[in-house]
């Protein structure tokens, strides 16, 4: 009887060492699928960066990078040129209410801050596979509504601090106060989109999200800041 139980405990322990088994292999199996499916290059829709890129990057000489980039960065550049059409427009409103200009540094300054936020952001989740293409307007729509809410919070701080420290005059104050929102909610939402838009047109967002985005930002906000000074202006009953 001894002999007997002994051998149908064993019998039981090796058929429960084979179901252990087989529930290893398959949850090797499971583990292994999503690694599988997230394939593809880190700057072009998720998938962790293989080590032949970072190999290609290291070996890659300097000015095979410099010219990989110039193309681009003279693109920019060049479109950067219509601030200075901007503010030669806007010429008379800056003769009359010269505190405008004292924030069109700090102006640029933010909405590069926001936008280069987004798409750090945005690249690190790409290259890890934790967002895809597919989910480019859940992308968008949830860092434009960021944008709004921390350009209202930056808004409520900033606006004080001009008119009761700096001495800032109330009308260019307001001006300063509803800038903010807009401006931070285009970086956002430039800066979520054009990571996209360079996957889709099979470009390297690493290489032209960024330049990208603070050209467009730039040109796109000051001009937003001069529209809204002369509506709080016309507002306020004062000459633009």
């Amino acid at each position: 009887m001894t002999g007997k139980t002994e051998s149908s405990v064993l019998g039981e322990l090796k058929e429960k060492i084979l179901e252990q088994k087989a529930e290893i292999e398959k949850l090797k199996q499971q583990l292994k699928g999503p690694a599988k499916s997230s394939g593809g290059h880190g700057g072009h829709g998720g998938g962790d960066v293989s080590e032949e890129d970072i190999a290609n990057y290291l070996d890659e000489p300097f000015y095979t990078t410099s010219l990989k980039r110039v193309g681009w960065l003279g693109i920019f550049l060049a479109s950067l040129s219509f601030t200075a059409i901007i503010m030669n427009s806007f010429e008379h409103t800056l003769e009359k209410h010269i505190e405008l200009s004292y924030f069109v540094p700090l102006l640029a300054g933010h909405g590069g801050n926001t936008g280069g936020q987004t798409i750090g952001t945005l690249l690190s989740a790409l290259s890890a596979g934790t967002v895809q293409p597919k989910h480019a307007a859940k992308v968008i729509f949830k860092e434009a509504l960021a944008g709004v809410l921390s350009g209202m919070i930056l808004g409520v701080i900033v606006g004080p601090v001009a008119y009761k420290l700096m001495g800032i005059s109330y009308h260019v104050t307001t001006v300063l106060f509803l800038t903010m929102p807009l401006l931070s909610t285009v970086a956002a939402t430039l800066g979520a989109t054009i990571p996209f838009v360079c996957i889709w047109f099979g470009l390297d967002p690493s290489v032209i999200a960024a330049p990208a985005m603070t050209s467009l930002v730039d040109v796109s906000g000051l001009l937003g800041y001069f529209v809204i000074a002369n509506q709080v202006f016309k507002l306020y009953g004062l000459e633009f």
